[in-house]
């Protein structure tokens, strides 16, 4: 809680000078019971810390330097200040993700620019202690017909976009270069060594994902504007279930599907679709196996770049037109009402709880 305000503090990742952004480095915002937001100010001036994670049991904070290409821990100073924790440490081109493990041994960052996946331990006070570079990416998909970069239309590379640390200990990144996800063990004397893969159809491009406590995994594709739907097997190994379109209405021209969340009692799931700037929600149904589009909603500004539910209330970053719109949730059908409230904010990338 952010003190002396009895509010819940929200950090803010950002793009900086450096990315041609307008934000100064890692925000702070108290949220209100009641769904207002207010601007606390810079937490701590970083170069674009596109993403932030926390350590799940101290009052430490990682950020990304993506233009910087490094990662760096923040220790909590005072009611929201942030200060470096150590020196920053070399990551990858364009480094994009960061997710702490559980347990705060190592946090995991993917760059989307070299398709870098990297492991970093971390001591009891939270700190960078190591750096495991992961096994590169080999494109399932090489050689067939259309098995071009999207993003260049040259020669397809890899380009990791996100992690997730599964339920039962291991590591699942994405590469939307090389429509590809990829399952980690993790060894703490060598980082991460890769369990199995699960090639996704080509020019989908996986993003980021999160998973459903009945362990199936749910993954939004940048691309192809859909929701893949992974289930773990008798044998640990996850397959592709199923996979559909990540919005009710479907994709438009210039559409780029960017954050998936779930609803706190995890019977909806939120998309976020740029371009078209849409809030989309569907129906988790089959156990949590099954995805149903129910309804989209306009997101409130330009570019969603990433969002979070938290008490009831929906928080939308966008990008491009520099705000944070809240929606508050109908708890029966899931739904964004109407727009609550507008905060202004320099180039918002990330929106991640305190804890």
């Amino acid at each position: 809680m952010a003190a002396n305000t009895g509010e819940a503090l929200i950090w803010v990742g950002t793009y900086t000078a450096d990315s041609d952004g307008r934000g100064e480095g890692i925000g702070a915002i108290g949220a209100a019971t009641d769904g207002t937001l207010t601007w606390l100010g810079t937490a701590a001036e970083a170069p674009s810390p596109s993403f932030v994670a926390v350590h799940p049991s101290l009052p430490v904070v990682y950020a990304v330097g993506e233009a910087a290409q490094t990662v760096r821990a923040y220790r909590r100073n005072g009611e929201f200040s942030l200060e470096p924790l150590g020196g920053a440490w070399s990551a990858g081109a364009a480094v994009c993700h960061v997710a702490v493990d559980p347990d705060g041994r190592f946090i995991v960052v993917a760059c989307w620019g070299d398709g870098n996946v990297i492991l970093y331990g971390l001591d009891d006070d939270g700190g960078i202690t190591s750096r495991f570079a992961a096994a590169p990416a080999k494109d399932p998909h090489a050689g067939k017909e259309g098995a071009v970069d999207i993003a260049t239309g040259g020669a397809r590379v890899s380009r990791a976009h996100a992690s997730l640390m599964l339920d039962d200990g291991r590591i699942m990144t994405t590469d939307l270069g090389f429509d590809l996800v990829r399952v980690w063990n993790y060894f703490p004397d060598s980082g991460l060594l890769l369990d199995h893969e699960v090639a996704l159809p080509l020019g989908s491009g996986p993003r980021h994902l999160v998973q459903h406590p009945s362990s199936a995994v749910f993954i939004v594709t940048e691309y192809s504007i859909e929701v893949a739907v992974l289930l773990p097997g008798a044998d640990g190994r996850f397959g592709l279930s199923g996979r559909g379109p990540a919005s009710e209405g479907g994709a438009v021209d210039g559409d780029a599907a960017a954050e998936i969340v779930l609803s706190q009692d995890s019977r909806f799931v939120y998309t976020g679709i740029r371009g078209s700037n849409r809030i989309c929600v569907l129906a988790v149904e089959g156990s949590g196996t099954r995805l149903r589009p129910v309804a989209d909603v306009p997101s409130g500004g330009n570019w969603p770049r990433h969002h979070m539910v938290g008490g009831g209330w929906l928080h939308v970053a966008h990008e491009r037109s520099h705000q944070v719109t809240t929606f508050a949730l109908d708890p029966t059908t899931g739904i964004p009402g109407d727009v609550q409230g507008q905060l202004s904010v320099g180039s918002p990338t990330a929106l991640v709880p305190a804890g």
